[in-house]
Order: structure tokens, then sequence, then C-alpha cells
């Protein structure tokens, strides 16, 4: 009968690694952190990773490739994984991985994702096709998993054209309305053992300088030229109210079911953890401004499970060890290929 003792589960030393590794040992699992020079303090620290393999840099894991794939190790992608190796390069990837390989093409270009979305019936908000279009509050957005970085807002054409010269670097980005209301991230986990959503947690991102830009008195802003930014430093737990988890549910569900026969996705579809990352507005209508379709940093504050998971598990359940747990049930029924794409 197979054994979780003959794999190992390994991921890159960044973003929610240590909840990853931390749930695959709960789970029984070996694991393998795979860091950049210098930056394995934290995994040894923590004693999380039983292994460390270190490289120049993420983009050099091919160099490693093959030692992984003779530990027999899974490995668990995450939003530095999509953002140092690239959605396309992932697909070139030979040893096991956890998760649908092509649904990170879809996340990582925002035009796919929000056709994606709208066919699931979700609300998006509106898309300004060029910058002479921006008539209201705009937030400008570069595509892949950066965390929030360069992203600002425009309130009209000239503000645009002055902001984004600074970024000459950057062509492929997106206008999107600015809603005002409030960040809501919910991540999700679907199990295809079980055919079953799950509602894992809930938070909000602090943005810097943007959440803490309101110590500064607005003329002195103004003074000082300070322009807002949107670059993620950290997670913000949540607890939404009960009303609205029946809407969160069905937008979790429509997403998963559309998501079956995409482009590159085949019928297998989106499964394991994945996030919404919506703005509530005053009347607590829900719009979706992005879909993580992997594990998500906003669920590390819960590392020692979650208020909604203590509703459904005896055991601290963080997600990453909700995804080692139904790996382990992959292998020990005989249906590891159902969890690898």
């Amino acid at each position: 009968m197979p054994s979780i003792k003959d794999y190992t589960i390994a991921t890159l030393g960044s973003h929610s690694a240590l909840q990853i590794l931390k749930g695959a040992k709960d789970e029984g699992f070996r694991t393998i952190a795979i860091c950049e020079k210098g930056k394995s303090e934290p995994y040894r620290s923590y004693r999380v990773a039983d292994e460390i393999i270190e490289i120049e840099k993420f983009a050099n894991f091919f160099e490693v490739e093959e030692q992984l794939k003779a530990k027999n190790a899974i490995m668990i992608p995450h939003g530095s994984f999509v953002s140092y190796i690239g959605a396309e390069k992932v697909r070139d990837i030979t040893m096991m991985h956890y998760g649908t390989r092509g649904i990170l093409k879809w996340e990582s270009d925002r035009v796919k994702s929000r056709e994606w979305l709208v066919d699931a019936g979700i609300r998006v908000p509106k898309i300004f096709a060029s910058p002479e279009e921006i008539d209201r509050p705009a937030i400008i957005k570069f595509h892949g998993a950066k965390g929030g970085m360069g992203y600002f807002v425009a309130k009209t054409p000239a503000e645009f054209y002055e902001r984004i010269s600074e970024y000459p670097e950057e062509k492929d980005y997106v206008i999107q309305e600015y809603i005002v209301g409030v960040p809501l991230y919910t991540h999700y986990f679907y199990s295809p053992l079980h055919d079953e959503l799950e509602i894992m947690s809930f938070d909000k991102r602090y943005e810097s300088n943007a959440d803490s830009i309101g110590r500064i008195a607005a003329k002195d802003q103004l003074d000082a030229n300070i322009h807002t930014s949107y670059t993620i430093t950290g997670n913000i737990p949540i607890v939404v109210r009960e009303s609205m988890l029946p809407d969160l549910f069905a937008m979790g569900r429509r997403v998963v079911e559309k998501s079956r026969g995409l482009e590159g996705v085949g019928q297998q579809g989106l499964f394991g953890p994945f996030c919404l990352e919506a703005i509530v507005a005053p009347d607590l209508k829900f719009y979706v401004f992005e879909i993580s379709a992997r594990i998500v940093a906003g669920t590390n504050p819960y590392i020692d499970g979650s208020p909604y998971t203590a509703l459904r598990y005896d055991v601290p359940m963080s997600t990453g060890r909700r995804v080692a747990r139904e790996i382990k049930e992959a292998i020990e029924g005989g249906r590891l290929k159902e969890v690898l794409g």
C-alpha cells in the first residue's frame, strides 16, 4: 500500500513556505525548502525543513529539479513560485506538482482571469480600455504576482501619464476602476477527492504606504509630493459577518465550475487553495478584482488554524496543512494523480 514515507513535500523558501512546510510535517511528511543563497535562516530557525537546497536565484530552479525528482518530491506552488519561475516555465516542470499548472497562466494574465471571473457570474470592477477613458479614480496594476509593487491610482488621463512615466520598463498593465469599500480576501480550498469547497479564512492586506499615509496630514502629503504605494507588507486577519458566508461559498463554487475546460487547463480544473480578492462596497456587494489560483500569503496568520477551520477540524488546520492532508489522503487511497497537475 502506498505510504507518505515514500514522498517528500517541497516548496520555494518564500511567500507561504513556512506554513506549507509546517503543515506537511504535521501530517507526517519529510520536507524540503529550496532557498536562494543567504536566505535560508528562517527555515532552519523554525525547523520546518528536513532539508534545505540552496540555489543562486529561484529562476535557477530547473538546476535542482532532477535532484528533487530523485527524492520523490511533490512541489507545492505559491506566489513567489509563479512570480520568479513564471507561468509559462511552470508548464515545463516534469517533477510532481500539486495543483493544475495550466491554471497559473490564467491567474497571471489579468485579461484572462477577468474573462474567467465574468463567465462565472462574478461582479468585477470596470476596466478602462485606454488611459483617455479614465473619468473616475482608477488603479493601475501591472501583470504578475508582484505583491502590489508599483500599483498607483490616477483620476485623469494626465495623472496616468505622469505616473506611468516612473515605470518605463512596465508595458503590460490594466487600468481598473477603483472601488471604495473594504478589502476582503477569501481563502478557499476545493477538494477534488470529495468534490467539496471549504472557506478556510479571510484577510486584508497591510499595504505600504496606503495603510499608513493617514498618519500624515493631507497638506504635508501634498507638500512632500507623497504618492500612495500599494506594496504588500503584511496581512491582517478578518472574521466576516456570518450572513455573508452563503454568497461567498456560491462565488467560490462558480469559479471552480467555470475553471473546468479553460484553455490549457482541461476538465481537471482548479483545485486546492485559491483566493478571491474583493472589495465589499457599502451596499455589501462584492467586487472581485483578482483571483489567485494557489495558496496566498494572507493565510499565514492562520498557521495554528482560523475561527473557520476550528469549526470543522479537531486539530489546528492551516491552509498549508490542508494541502498536505489532501495529498496524504490521495497517496493512501491510491488517487495521487487526481491532485497532481
